[in-house]
C-alpha cells in the first residue's frame, strides 16, 4: 500500500503539485530507505503540520517557496508552545529528509534547511531497571504457569537476553531462532539483518513456551510469528507494551516502564560489568558508536558512587 494512500485526507493543501512533492518523499522512505511505519508515521504528520503553519501563517501555499526566515519562525512557535527539543527536532529532521531529496530529484532549487540550525539537545541519561529488580522479576512468582505465563515470561526474557527493540521482537519467527547455537536473527532498522545470542535461561523458556503453543495450536509452520495471543494472533505493539509495563510495575518505582526501558537496562548492565562498548553496539543494531555511548554514564554514575564510598577523602 502507497505511504500516502490517503493524501486526500492528510493535509488540505491548495496546489497539487505539493501533494505529489509529498508523495514522491513519502514513498522513497516507505520504498526505498525502507524506514519503520512509526518515522513513516511521524514524517507525513510532521509535513502536514508544516504545510498548514506556512499556508496559516504565510500563505504558502508551495512548499518549494518556503525559505529559511520562515522554517526558522515555524521552530520558534514550536519552542513557544512548549514542544520538547526532542520533538522539534524530529520535524526539522523530517524537513531535512524532505529538502534533500527533492534537491536530488531536481524539484527544489535550492535547499532552505542548510541556513537552519536546530536546537541543542540537552543529555538526557536513559532509566533502567536495577539489577536487583531484575531478579526479583525472574525469581518471584509473578509468571503464572500457563500459556500467556510462559509467553509473558520469554517476551520479557528475551527483551532482557538481547536488547532488541519492539518492532523487532514482534517480527521474530521460529526459524530466526537458532536453538544450536543459542541465537536469535533480528531484523532491525533499515531491514539490516543481526545475529544476538541469546542466554541459556531465554532458550529454555523459548523452549517451554513454544511447546505450550503447539499444544494449543498443533505444530507451527517456522515461517509463524512465534508472539501470539491465546487465541493464536500475532501481538501487537500495544499489548506487548502494556504487558511489559504491568510486570514492570510490580518491582520498580522508575518513571518509564516500557519495552524500551528494558533495552536500557540490558546495555547499562552489560556495560556496568565490563562488556567491550563496540559489542554492545553490535547487539543493540546501533549505526554508530555515539548511540551506545550514551549508556556509558550510568557506568560513570555507578563508579562515582563506588568512588564516594571507598576513598577515605571522597
Amino acid at each position: 500500500m502507497s505511504a500516502i494512500h490517503s493524501l486526500t485526507n492528510f493535509v488540505s493543501l491548495d496546489t497539487i503539485k505539493n501533494m505529489e512533492l509529498i508523495t514522491s518523499f513519502l514513498n522513497n522512505l516507505q520504498y526505498e530507505k525502507r524506514v519503520s511505519v512509526h518515522t513513516l508515521t511521524s514524517y507525513k504528520t510532521d509535513l502536514k503540520q508544516f504545510a498548514t503553519y506556512i499556508s496559516d501563517c504565510f500563505s504558502i501555499t508551495d512548499l518549494r517557496q518556503a525559505d529559511a526566515r520562515v522554517i526558522r519562525t515555524w521552530i520558534i512557535s514550536m519552542i513557544e508552545e512548549g514542544h520538547s527539543t526532542r520533538t522539534v527536532n524530529r520535524k526539522i529532521s523530517a524537513l531535512k529528509s524532505f529538502y534533500r531529496y527533492h534537491i536530488k530529484m531536481g524539484t527544489v532549487a535550492s535547499n532552505p534547511m542548510d541556513r537552519v540550525t536546530a536546537p541543542k539537545m540537552s543529555k538526557r541519561i536513559p532509566e533502567y531497571v536495577a539489577n536487583d529488580d531484575m531478579n526479583k522479576l525472574f525469581s518471584s512468582d509473578l509468571f503464572t504457569d500457563d500459556f500467556e505465563g510462559w509467553r509473558d515470561r520469554a517476551v520479557i526474557e528475551l527483551f532482557y537476553s538481547t536488547g532488541m527493540r519492539l518492532s523487532e521482537l514482534l517480527n521474530i519467527k521460529k526459524n530466526d531462532l537458532d536453538f544450536y547455537e543459542n541465537s536469535v536473527k533480528v531484523l532491525g532498522k533499515r531491514s539490516k539483518e543481526r545475529i544476538v545470542p541469546l542466554t541459556l535461561v531465554a532458550v529454555d523458556v523459548l523452549k517451554k513456551y513454544l511447546a505450550i503453543g503447539e499444544e494449543m495450536f498443533g505444530s507451527s509452520n517456522n515461517n509463524f510469528f512465534i508472539f501470539v495471543t491465546s487465541k493464536g494472533k500475532k501481538m501487537y505493539p500495544k499489548a506487548i507494551y502494556n504487558l511489559v509495563r504491568n510486570y514492570l510495575d510490580m518491582i520498580t518505582t522508575i518513571d518509564k516502564r516500557s519495552p524500551h526501558v528494558i533495552r536500557h537496562t540490558f546495555a547499562t548492565h552489560l556495560l556496568n560489568n565490563g562488556a567491550d562498548i563496540n559489542a554492545v553496539k553490535e547487539i543493540l543494531g546501533h549505526a554508530n558508536l555515539a548511540a551506545t555511548q550514551v549508556y556509558t554514564h550510568n557506568s560513570i554514575e555507578k563508579l562515582k558512587s563506588i568512588y564516594k564510598q571507598a576513598h577515605p577523602r571522597a
